[in-house]
């Protein structure tokens, strides 16, 4: 299986960048399909391989759609989405580095309109069995409908999880927060799923407290080579990374099949109150959390520094643009909709090439943007970028990083009084 093989191919990548691989099958996607199957592990090694290596994220989702009725040969879609990587990278990537693996599966990469730097790739493929639908149906209608409490280290991860016990109609509370909106009622649920990071020995001595007076399942999310190395103190489940909708398929028929055999029925009236906040490892994710918080203030803070420029500068001399234009016989409107369409997103190429110290395209990038902003009469945003450029003359190209969030403000200005400008 393709994906099966895939995630293990990017263990190693993905450890080392500390990100972790998602996936997200919809229903429309049959079980089996034809098509070059060493082609694409190849295109999708590819993509994941640069995206683990470029992106600032900790989870990555990929995502493949087809459509609803997938009669013989349909286009699928696989999206890895939310990559935070430039459009200007991406684009690169996909123009020196994917064309070879596209062609062999006449496969194309679009863009998102939600989201510039997610990676869409669409490729025909035909279903290898007409009845062979991804349809899961248990074998017995007791077993619709259970009650899960979720919790995860990772947001994704878990409404990934989410999502596939809602295909067979469960109750999914997620996280902690949801917990406690239900009563901290622990006898509410069939099932307790958890990742391994977060659960403690504490909490598996309550789950078998629980386990003695009730049916309470308990299911440990983990790496497949975790699985058999930590023994437990409590009867357990495990869903294995990376969690598919076969995956919980399979586990939910293990869990119940010998309710639906005695006809067990759950008892409504039961509660158990308990705080679990006491029993799992938070300690360390409220750590985290905090540690997060205190970095994007800082972040903040630093994003929009007091660099001086000239006051009275107006964001846009239409004057002076139309001026400059009319001296070489230039359309002053179709300079600015030309502007909009080269530079409107110049702040995130900007923002990558100075987190990549790439010095020579900054500075082609700066020149470009003063050079261009001068002659439309874009006078302060021409005054940033000047300034900017003299740190190259002063040998202070590592505070660059100071004038990122600055630019983004300034650009954004401008953006609308062009806008403003071209309606009229």
């Amino acid at each position: 299986m393709v994906l099966m093989t895939l995630f293990s191919s990017l263990e190693t990548v993905s450890d080392e960048n500390n990100i972790e691989l998602i996936y997200d099958v919809d229903p429309t996607v049959p079980k089996e399909l034809k098509g070059n199957s060493d082609a694409l592990l190849h295109l999708l090694t590819q993509i994941l391989t640069f995206v683990f290596q470029n992106s600032t994220k900790d989870e990555i989702l990929l995502s493949i759609t087809a459509p609803e009725d997938f009669l013989y040969e349909e286009i699928v879609t696989f999206t890895v989405s939310d990559t935070a990587i430039n459009e200007e990278k991406i684009k690169s990537f996909i123009d020196n580095r994917l064309q070879e693996s596209l062609k062999l599966l006449n496969a194309v990469v679009r863009g998102s309109r939600n989201n510039p730097s997610d990676i869409v790739v669409t490729m025909p493929l035909k279903v290898d069995d007409i009845g062979n639908r991804r349809h899961y149906r248990l074998p017995d209608i007791s077993m619709l409908g259970k009650k899960v409490l979720l919790i995860c280290a990772k947001k994704k991860v878990a409404y990934s999880i989410k999502k596939m016990f809602r295909y067979f109609l469960y109750e999914v509370d997620v996280g902690l927060e949801e917990y406690k909106k239900q009563g901290n009622n622990l006898s509410r649920y069939d099932m307790v799923v958890i990742s391994d990071t977060v659960t403690t020995p504490k909490l598996e001595a309550l789950i078998s407290t629980m386990q003695k007076k009730s049916h309470l399942k308990y299911v440990v999310v983990q790496d497949a080579h975790v699985a058999e190395v930590l023994p437990r103190g409590v009867e357990t489940a495990y869903l294995i990374k990376p969690v598919m909708q076969e995956s919980i398929y399979e586990l939910i028929i293990s869990l119940f099949e010998e309710e639906v055999l005695d006809r067990t029925i759950k008892p409504e009236n039961i509660q158990t109150i308990i705080d679990m906040r006491k029993y799992i490892n938070v300690p360390l994710q409220e750590e985290a959390e905090k540690y997060i918080e205190g970095t994007k203030k800082e972040i903040k803070k630093e994003q929009y520094p007091e660099i001086e420029i000239e006051p009275g500068l107006p964001v846009l001399d239409t004057q002076k643009g139309l001026k400059n234009s009319q001296q070489v016989g230039m359309d002053y409107k179709k300079e600015l909709a030309k502007f909009l369409k080269d530079f409107r997103k110049s702040d995130i190429f900007f923002r990558q090439t100075v987190k990549d110290k790439s010095i020579w395209n900054t500075k082609e990038l700066l020149i470009d943007i003063e050079k261009k902003t001068k002659f439309i009469g874009a006078l302060k945003l021409s005054a940033l970028v000047e300034k900017a450029s003299l740190l190259f003359v002063y040998d202070k190209a590592d505070d660059l990083s100071l004038y990122v969030g600055r630019y983004h403000l300034e650009l954004e200005k401008l953006i609308q009084e062009i806008e403003k400008y071209l309606e009229t």
